[in-house]
């Protein structure tokens, strides 16, 4: 079922994207060499929690998953790209991080991803792919409106991606966001335009561009049974936002404020 939130809804969304936007600024600025993933993994849950919210992860236990997820933020480092399980890791300099957040306030939940170098060590390569997914995910929200159909959004997601010299993986992608954080319709990472559901006021889409440096490939990290990886080894990049359609385009909703 695609749901269709009403104007009270899409306000409330609005407070929970905000949270969900300040949290990752805030973890974002306390991912330093030598933190821990797990410290990481605590700060999100305290600021969850002190902000009267819930985590959509720790008991998210889908069929692709290990039993439950356990924990409140993906952490995902350099060959890891999604459903980065937290564990003990302290970071090194020149990692590649994404964090992945999820939480629920007042029946509506919000979404988003960001990725980031730590320390001074910075690739040329990572920050390209950095900016690749950034600028597929800024492509695709411009692209939303009214009217706009599904495959609009993953035609300009694939081509900013694969302008940018990335192979596209079809397994995992965007997709419906309110009452519950994973719901129809899905959003591919690439597609054709002029295809799939039309896009309405009141809907609530977590589009993620993501890519691996050389490879469209994953595996799955044996030891946590959730951690998806590049099949190569190649370093990760992904972007995240939830956003709402709205009479006169797409509101942003996970931005920091």
């Amino acid at each position: 079922m695609i749901e269709i939130l009403s104007p009270t809804q899409i306000e409330r969304a609005r407070v929970t994207g905000r949270l969900v936007g300040n949290t990752l600024h805030t973890l974002k600025s306390q991912s330093q060499v030598g933190t821990n993933l797990l410290e990481l993994d605590e700060w999100a849950k305290k600021m969850i929690h002190d902000a009267g919210a819930t985590s959509c992860y720790v008991d998210y236990a889908p069929s692709f998953g290990s039993g439950p997820f356990g924990h409140y933020l993906c952490t995902a480092v350099n060959d890891a790209v999604l459903h980065g399980m937290p564990h003990d890791y302290a970071l090194e300099n020149g990692d590649l991080v994404t964090l992945d957040l999820a939480v629920k306030k007042d029946g509506v939940a919000s979404d988003a991803a960001i990725s980031f170098i730590v320390g001074t060590k910075r690739a040329p390569e990572d920050e390209a792919m950095i900016t690749a997914t950034e600028e597929a995910l800024a492509a695709a929200i411009k692209a939303a409106r009214p009217g706009a159909r599904l495959g609009d959004l993953s035609s300009v997601i694939g081509k900013s991606l694969t302008d940018a010299g990335y192979l596209i993986n079809m397994e995992y992608g965007g997709h419906g966001i309110g009452s519950t954080m994973h719901q129809d319709p899905h959003v591919a990472n690439n597609g054709r335009p002029g295809r799939g559901y039309k896009l309405r006021p009141g809907l609530l889409l977590a589009l993620e561009p993501w890519v691996m440096q050389d490879t469209d490939q994953l595996i799955t990290d044996p030891r946590d049974g959730w951690t998806l990886r590049s099949a190569t080894g190649a370093r990760t990049a992904h972007s995240e936002h939830t956003i709402a359609i709205t009479d006169d385009g797409a509101e942003i909703l996970t931005l920091p404020r």
